[in-house]
């Protein structure tokens, strides 16, 4: 990665004292004190480059070790890139982008770093080692600087990786190279080989934003019941923060608390499915137990004391050697009770927890272990969250899921904006090895159908968050079939790739992209559309923006609120305007030699319940999921439609293109014939 100018480098000691030193790629600095060296090495079209740091020792009489803050900096000359976008920490657990030209603009904490040259793009990812990890921050003018960090003072040494570079000729494609190979460095799955648990493929209620830490049972039940009467099929509901006893941010308690659950899970998660048709119900809790650990003097320390860990601090925390035993134990018991799967908050807390007691690299490890080894009692249906630091990320080697951003805040103003542009540019790494969360939302808020429509298109769990009394049905209902199963795309929405290196909010629009599966071979794309500034702008894509389509192939472009559509051939582009804060979303599906299927037309992703397509000669037929609102796609009208074997010719109605045919809503699949 670096040109053949000098790295420099800093080394800072405890009690003030520190180094400096200079010298080329693949050298390095020797002297009586200290040595350090800086190497790169090439790897499957990857770039690693590694440090090595070493201090001399006095036998007898004071030493000067490396200090806890940031004891190594390093300053690696670099090609300047035309643009970049840093993601990085805006505080302990999640990311966010900063689209920036100079290399002294990189944010603190930046932990990717996607760059744009002429003819390329790169991404360059500081990286985890066993006990040190790297970050990027404010460089030089021709240089990317990079800090080292352990979270434990007086070592006099260490040998770990720097950075990971890759280059390609789409940022995408250089973005996939890295995670690719990160993946099998620290020996762990990639998104396409990890499972998503099953109730997370239907719609869910969460109660942390309607009852905050107030929730109880008697407040469940009465959520429950409204869902049911206004026929929301949430299959999953998760009872988060608020639910056992604490103190002080202290876990005192791993039972549900008996003023709240008088009667603990077992009958709520009864009833809940026998009178609701609730099938899963799930748990929140925070890493360390609750937020500060447990209360040392409770009984489950006691119960615990062998998977256990008193930190410098004295925080009791779930060991990483020996946690798994926690877990493990907590968990026996809420499937005992009922309970099939949990949301575990806080992970990138753990180098606050650990500093001076575990390198936060070794912890972090360790704890993914745990808690992964744990869950089997859950059949590792777990739902990761506040865990973005990279540490937690290369950590966790098999469990499917993890929160995309920060949380949705219902109270503050204008906050979808921060919320959309996390998510959406996050996605763009976190989705190489993780199916994303984008989190809960409000069905009664001003921002509540862009929300809807986001998490239609994010490839992700769909839950929402509202109080008793609060749901609109309206809102859910283009998300998911009448069974409560999510038309889920297959990946995260993520920017095209003319988005990526640009502010969406200083000017154009940005597009999300994302693609589904179409009957039984073929695939769809879609294109989510944001204006989120304040004077309206033009826009464009071509199916070539995503990946999955082909570049050259014939694609009808539907455009979903317009109720219109046209036909893009051989490469063509669709042209579109947006109004200031306006939002559309775009479906491309392959033209077919007749037409194409919309399926349920009132549904975002409707596409996704035509289970299977066939067109042969003058007749095409499509077997939907469930029966309701139809629609598709042609240049001319058929001469006979049937749906489930009874002519509905004279109930077709056509705008254009546009065929659509109300048929009623009823589980079950329905076969709709068409004939020219």
């Amino acid at each position: 990665m670096p040109n053949e100018t000098c790295i420099r480098c800093e080394v800072y000691c405890q009690k003030g004292r520190q180094y400096s030193a200079a010298f080329p790629l693949g050298g390095g600095y020797e002297d009586e004190d200290l040595r350090v060296s800086v190497t790169e090495r090439e790897d499957g079209g990857c770039r690693l480059g590694s440090v090595r740091v070493w201090l001399r020792n006095a036998d007898n009489t004071e030493s000067w070790n490396l200090r806890m803050e940031s004891p190594v900096k390093l300053w690696l000359p670099t090609p300047r890139p035309e643009k970049m976008t840093a993601m990085y920490m805006l505080n302990e657990w999640w990311t966010r982008p900063a689209f920036i030209e100079r290399f002294e603009e990189v944010p603190a904490r930046t932990q990717v770093l996607f760059l744009q040259y002429p003819d390329r793009c790169g991404c360059f990812v500081p990286m985890v080692g066993s006990a040190f990890k790297a970050s990027a921050g404010p460089g030089s003018a021709d240089a990317i600087a990079l800090e080292l960090q352990c979270g434990v003072g007086g070592l006099r040494q260490l040998d770990e990786p720097l950075y990971l570079y890759t280059e390609a000729p789409a940022l995408g494609q250089a973005i996939h190279k890295a995670f690719a190979w990160l993946a099998g460095y620290k020996n762990i799955r990639l998104r396409d080989e990890r499972r998503i648990p099953d109730m997370l493929r239907y719609l869910g209620w969460c109660s942390w934003d309607a009852f905050y830490r107030d929730v109880s049972e008697a407040g469940v039940r009465q959520k429950a019941a409204e869902l049911r009467d206004k026929q929301v099929p949430a299959r999953w509901m998760m009872i988060d923060d608020g639910w056992f006893e604490s103190k002080d941010n202290l876990l005192r308690s791993m039972t549900p608390d008996p003023a709240k659950f008088p009667q603990g899970f077992a009958g709520l998660v009864r009833d809940l499915k026998e009178q609701y048709g609730v099938r899963w119900v799930g748990v929140w809790h925070a890493l360390a137990g609750f937020w500060g650990g447990l209360d040392p003097n409770c009984a489950p320390a006691e119960a615990e004391r062998a998977y256990l860990y008193r930190t410098a601090s004295g925080k009791v925390l779930p060991s990483p050697y020996s946690g798994a035993g926690f877990f493990r134990d907590w968990y026996d018991m809420l499937r005992r009770e009922g309970i099939r799967f949990v949301k575990v908050d806080g992970q990138s807390s753990t180098a606050c927890y650990f500093e001076n007691s575990i390198p936060l690299a070794e912890a972090a490890a360790g704890l993914g272990r745990a808690l992964e080894e744990g869950s089997a009692a859950m059949d590792g249906d777990v739902i990761n969250c506040m865990g973005m630091a990279m540490e937690n990320i290369l950590a966790r080697r098999v469990s499917g899921v993890s929160r995309n951003s920060d949380d949705f805040f219902p109270a503050r103003e204008n906050y979808f904006v921060e919320h959309l542009l996390q998510n959406a540019y996050n996605a763009l790494y976190h989705d190489e090895l993780y199916h994303c969360d984008w989190d809960m939302f409000w069905t009664v808020h001003p921002d509540a159908e862009k929300h809807a429509l986001l998490r239609a298109v994010s490839g992700g769990p769909v839950y929402v968050s509202d109080p008793v009394g609060k749901t609109d049905p309206a809102i859910l209902k283009p998300l998911a079939c009448l069974d409560g199963r999510l038309l889920m795309l297959s990946r995260a929405a993520k920017p095209t790739e003319d988005c990526a290196f640009t502010d969406p909010r200083a000017g154009g629009v940005l597009k999300l992209h994302n693609a589904g599966r179409y009957g039984e071979a073929d695939c769809a794309g879609v294109i989510a559309a944001y204006n989120l500034t304040g004077a309206a702008q033009d826009f464009a894509f071509a199916s070539a923006d995503i990946p999955e389509l082909d570049p050259a192939g014939c694609y009808w472009v539907y455009d979903f609120f317009a109720q219109k559509a046209a036909l893009l051939q051989g490469g063509g582009r669709f042209a579109g305007a947006l109004p200031a804060g306006g939002y559309g979303l775009y479906l491309l599906l392959p033209a077919g030699q007749r037409c194409a299927f919309l399926g349920l037309r009132e549904k975002y992703a409707g596409f996704l319940a035509v289970e299977s397509v066939q067109q042969r000669g003058d007749t095409a037929l499509a077997v939907l999921r469930e029966s309701g609102p139809a629609a598709w796609l042609a240049v001319q009208p058929p001469r006979l439609v049937r749906a489930g074997g009874a002519d509905c010719t004279a109930l077709v109605q056509a705008a254009g293109p546009l065929y659509t045919l109300d048929l009623p809503e009823a589980h079950g699949q329905t076969v709709l014939e068409l004939t020219w």
